[in-house]
């Protein structure tokens, strides 16, 4: 199982962007867990943050294959990776993170 983040600084004044882009893919969450599932990504998570007054996303993805993943999202013809791409305009600087450590409980009960 593959692991990524990213760190995404947001261009000056899109904070009302990216709330429109999170009502919308909440409200169109069943058609965003197909593109997962066609990219075998189990878990991908979004979070914001603020530093010095700079806004930031802060994406994580959990996948069989990251590489494949990408490369299935960037041909994909889903109407809601159209939305995501448009989203991508909103991005100023992507920043990878490296992975230190990665824990994962298995365990049920």
């Amino acid at each position: 199982m593959d692991v990524g983040a990213v760190l995404i600084k947001l261009k000056a004044n899109s904070q009302a962007k990216v709330e429109a882009w999170q009502r919308e893919i909440q409200q169109r969450k069943a058609e965003a867990i197909q593109t997962l599932q066609a990219e075998g990504v189990t878990v991908e998570s979004w979070f914001q943050l603020e530093l010095n007054g700079d806004h930031y996303l802060l994406a994580y993805m959990r996948a069989k294959d990251l590489a494949h993943a990408r490369q299935v999202a960037r041909n994909s013809c889903f109407e809601i990776d159209q939305v995501h791409r448009q989203f991508k305009q909103l991005w100023e600087q992507g920043i990878p993170a490296q992975l230190l450590v990665d824990l994962e409980n298995n365990e049920e009960g």
